[in-house]
């Protein structure tokens, strides 16, 4: 019964997602946002919601390990897996952008958020509202540059959202928030369930489980889009979820009750790797192939993330 409540947990967070995405985007059009400003910024947000409702539910019902691990987890999942996955299927171009500014803010996050929880075992308020700033920071200045440069808009969004009229983004509105809150219940009990039916850490299921299954909805969109050779893939747009997930993710929850790390595998193991695998991409971009992700490294990535797994429940 517990893996029948992760599964049905994970099915409704995505289609929950969804609908949120659906009619933010929607209803982004009605206040008369640019398709560009739609893309970089609601998309955004809206794509991170599963994430965001399962860590703050988690931290809310006293399950911080569940919060952090699902980011960290999330985090590397992204890379090692989404990104690996998609570079095998289709060599991936590195864009000026990424040493710009993707990758290092996605650095900067990342040890910012090493270095508040290594300092007392807690991400505060102040820290949160700091992670959610620089995320904001980092959307004005992608928005900024994008306009300076007159790049295109991103090609995710559905401009025949902008013709849905307001009942029916409302539904979609107030069915994605019940349904997404609905799933990360069914998610982290089933979670919580199945770690004390097996004896694992609440760490370990977080970091696995329930990461791979917040990761889900970028994996089949950066699957499907690099089968269809679609150009929309980019690997600033997949680093850019990590950004967002460290941002928003955990500095919303933490603003609304600071999270306190309980397990400390996740400082003296897991947030290393999640450092250590995004910063080998800058060498993978550039050797042997200068601005060029191979099919080689993605295999690399992902049998990187697949060794992190391996280990965590062999060690557990």
């Amino acid at each position: 019964m517990s893996i029948v409540n992760a599964i049905i947990g994970l099915v409704l967070l995505v289609i929950g997602g969804e609908l949120l995405v659906r009619a933010s985007v929607g209803l982004s059009f009605k206040f008369k946002l640019s398709k560009l400003v739609i893309g970089m910024t609601v998309v955004s947000f809206a794509t991170s919601a599963p994430e965001l409702i399962v860590s703050l539910q988690s931290a809310l019902d006293g399950h911080p390990d569940l919060a952090l691990s699902n980011v960290v987890g999330s985090n590397m999942a992204n890379i090692g897996l989404v990104l690996g996955l998609t570079a095998i299927i289709t060599p991936l171009f590195v864009d000026l952008e990424f040493f710009k500014i993707n990758w290092p803010m996605m650095m900067l996050v990342s040890v910012l958020l090493y270095f508040f929880l290594q300092n007392d075992l807690v991400l505060s308020r102040w820290e949160g509202i700091l992670l959610f700033a620089l995320l904001i920071v980092f959307t004005i200045a992608l928005i900024y540059r994008a306009r300076k440069l007159h790049r295109a808009a991103p090609e995710d969004v559905d401009e025949s959202l902008s013709k849905v009229g307001y009942p029916k983004l409302m539904l979609w509105l107030i069915l994605g928030g019940i349904t997404l809150w609905l799933g990360s219940d069914r998610l982290i009990e089933g979670a919580i369930s199945i770690a004390q039916h097996f004896g694992m850490s609440e760490n370990l299921i977080g970091i696995s489980m329930v990461a791979f299954g917040t990761s889900i909805p970028e994996l089949a969109a950066s699957v499907i889009a690099a089968f269809r050779q679609e150009k929309a893939i980019s690997l600033g747009n997949l680093i850019g979820s990590n950004i967002f997930n460290i941002g928003s993710v955990l500095g919303i929850t933490s603003i609304m009750m600071p999270i306190h790390v309980l397990d400390k595998q996740l400082l003296t193991n897991d947030i290393y790797w999640m450092i250590g695998i995004a910063a080998i991409l800058v060498p993978m971009a550039l050797l042997p192939t200068r601005n060029k992700l191979s099919r080689i490294e993605g295999f690399v990535l992902v049998v990187s993330y697949s060794l992190f797994i391996y280990l965590k429940f062999i060690n557990q």
